[in-house]
């Protein structure tokens, strides 16, 4: 982490996103719960100015879009992941919040599933009928 602070700093370029394992071969050897990772980037986010909190993060780039995980809340007693669209297939989806049951060994967008009594998250119809035209 020293390497790559001091390589943004000296040559004024900052990361963009904290991106998790995508679900590829490799992915056995860097995937971290959900959990892990929102706090690697709390932890780090928290350490340095404002003027260098450029990077968002942890980001899902899934099939439905790039999905950041914004924080973790309770709600009407639910401890929930409170999630966003940085980027989705439908530019409607873009940061609006949503909320997936907190699920400690959850690892992707995937894993996770509606909270507070939800059958679908709000996207899903729409990600549907976007495939289908695509195919």
């Amino acid at each position: 982490m020293d390497g790559m602070k001091f390589a943004t700093r000296e040559s004024g370029l900052f990361q963009n996103y904290m991106f998790m394992e995508r679900d590829t071969g490799a992915k056995h050897y860097f995937e971290l719960p959900i959990i892990r990772a929102w706090e690697i980037y709390q932890t780090a986010i928290q350490k340095v100015s404002g003027l260098a909190r450029t990077a968002r993060g942890p980001v899902m780039s899934a099939l439905p879009g790039k999905v950041a995980v914004d924080g973790i809340t309770e709600i009407y007693g639910e401890k929930v992941f409170v999630l966003s669209f940085l980027q989705g297939r439908d530019p409607d989806w873009c940061k609006r919040p949503f909320f997936a049951r907190y699920d400690e060994k959850a690892t992707w967008l995937t894993d996770l599933v509606p909270a507070m009594g939800e059958k679908e998250f709000f996207y899903e119809n729409k990600l549907q009928e976007i495939l289908k035209i695509q195919s």
